[in-house]
C-alpha cells in the first residue's frame, strides 16, 4: 500500500464507517504533545545529574515518544487472538522480573522498581498491571460461567492478585497495587460477579490497604501529612503544601506557560508525580480541565469499546477494554487528587503526561491495542476473508 493510502485510511477524517476509533488515536497524540510540553516546561531549573542541561528530561521524554512510535507500529500488527493466547505466559514473564527486581532491581528513593539494561531502566510495576490486565481478560473468557456463579471461580484470580501484590509491596509501590486491586474489582463487577463476592473482596481489601498503611511508619507519616500538612510544611505535609501553592497561584487561566515559581526546585517530582500542579500554575483552571476532559475522554472511549465488544460476543477484547479504561480513570483520578490534597501521595504518573519512560510505553501499548481492537470490530468482515485467503 502506497504512503498516501496509509494516510487516507489512517488519519483522514472520512464518512463513517471508520476504520479504527480515530477519536481515540487523536486525543492520546495531544495528550502526549501536552505532556510533551509540560514536562519540558516542569523540569526547566534543570536536571539533577546535569545541572549544565535544562533541556535533559526534555530529550529523554523525546526519546521515550519516539520509542512509543516504533511500538506501536508492531502491536497494531498483532491479532487479539494471540495476547488472548499468551496471556497467562505474560503474567508468568512479569512474575519472573517482579522476582528479578527484587534481587538486582536498581534502588531510587529508597524504592525498588527498576531493572536497568545499559541506559534503559524498566519500571517493573507498570508492566505488571498491564500484564494482569490481559490475564484477567483472559481468564474471564475461560472461566465465566465458574466466575458468576461459582465462587471458587471469583476468587482464583484473587490469589494471583495476591501474588503481585506481595511482590509490589516488597518493593516496596503501594500505588501499584492499589490500581491493580481497582482493576480486578472493576472488570469482575462488569463481568457480572456476584454481589456477595463483590462487596466481601471490597470490604477485604479496604482493610488490608488501611492496615498497611496506619502499620507502616512512613506510609503513616504519608497519610498524616494529607490529613494535614500544614501542621509540618517542612517535613512530612512539604510536597503537598507546594503542590497546594502552585493550584492557588494558576487561578483561572495561570501564570503563562513557563512562568511557574514552585517547579524552581520548590516543588519535588514537579515533572513527574505532580506534573498537574505545575499546569495548574502555569495553564490555571482551564488547562487542568482541559487534560481531565481528555483523560476521562481516553478511558470513556475505552469502555464504549468494551461496550461494543461484548455487543457482538467478543468477550476478551472487551474485558481488555474494560480494563484499560478503569485503570486510566482510577490512576488519573488518584495522581490528580494527591497533586490535590484530596488523596494521600501513592507515587502514580499522570498517564501520558508525567514524565517516565515505562509508563509512557507501558500506556501507548494499551492505547494501540484498543485502537487494534476497534479495528478489528469495524473491519470484521474484511480480516476474516484475509484470513481465509
Amino acid at each position: 500500500m502506497k504512503l498516501h493510502q496509509v494516510l487516507k485510511t489512517w488519519l483522514i477524517f472520512e464518512k463513517k464507517p471508520e476504520p479504527y476509533d480515530r477519536k481515540l488515536l487523536l486525543a492520546t497524540l495531544l495528550l502526549m504533545t501536552i505532556g510533551l510540553v509540560m514536562v519540558t516546561s516542569a523540569s526547566m531549573s534543570g536536571s539533577p545529574l546535569s545541572d549544565s542541561s535544562i533541556f535533559h528530561y526534555m530529550v529523554r521524554h523525546s526519546l521515550y515518544l519516539c520509542g512509543c512510535v516504533a511500538v506501536s507500529i508492531a502491536v497494531l500488527s498483532i491479532d487479539l487472538e494471540i495476547w488472548f493466547r499468551y496471556s497467562s505466559k505474560i503474567l508468568l514473564a512479569v512474575l519472573v522480573l517482579l522476582v528479578l527486581v527484587l534481587m538486582i532491581g536498581t534502588t531510587v528513593n529508597g524504592a525498588t522498581r527498576w531493572l536497568s539494561f545499559g541506559f534503559l531502566r524498566l519500571q517493573v510495576a507498570e508492566l505488571a498491571k498491564f500484564a494482569f490486565a490481559i490475564y484477567l481478560a483472559g481468564y474471564l473468557v475461560r472461566r465465566y460461567q465458574e466466575v458468576r456463579y461459582d465462587s471458587k471461580g471469583f476468587y482464583k484470580p484473587i490469589l494471583v492478585l495476591m501474588l503481585y501484590s506481595s511482590l509490589l509491596l516488597m518493593q516496596p509501590d503501594m500505588g501499584s497495587v492499589v490500581v491493580l486491586f481497582v482493576i480486578t474489582l472493576g472488570v469482575l463487577f462488569l463481568a457480572g460477579s456476584k454481589l456477595r463476592d463483590f462487596f466481601l473482596l471490597l470490604i477485604a481489601g479496604l482493610i488490608l490497604i488501611t492496615g498497611l498503611s496506619i502499620f507502616s511508619p512512613y506510609r503513616l507519616r504519608r497519610l498524616t501529612g494529607f490529613l494535614d500538612p500544614w501542621s509540618d510544611p517542612f517535613g512530612s505535609g512539604y510536597q503537598l503544601t507546594q503542590s497546594l501553592m502552585a493550584y492557588g497561584r494558576g487561578g483561572l487561566l495561570g501564570e503563562g506557560l513557563g512562568n511557574s515559581i514552585q517547579k524552581l526546585k520548590y516543588l519535588p517530582e514537579a515533572h513527574t508525580d505532580f506534573i498537574m500542579a505545575i499546569v495548574a500554575e502555569e495553564l490555571g483552571f482551564m488547562g487542568v480541565a482541559s487534560i481531565l476532559m481528555l483523560l476521562m475522554f481516553v478511558a470513556y472511549r475505552a469502555m464504549l469499546i468494551g461496550n461494543q465488544c461484548l455487543d457482538k460476543s467478543r468477550p476478551f477484547p472487551g474485558f481488555v477494554a474494560y480494563a484499560f479504561g478503569v485503570w486510566f480513570f482510577f490512576q488519573t483520578l488518584v495522581n490528580v487528587g494527591a497533586s490535590m490534597g484530596l488523596l494521600p501521595t501513592k507515587g502514580l504518573t499522570l498517564p501520558f503526561i508525567s514524565y517516565g519512560g515505562s509508563s509512557l510505553l507501558i500506556m501507548t501499548i494499551s492505547v494501540m491495542i484498543l485502537i487494534r481492537i476497534s479495528y478489528e470490530l469495524n473491519n470484521d468482515g474484511r480480516i476474516k476473508e484475509q484470513r481465509s485467503q
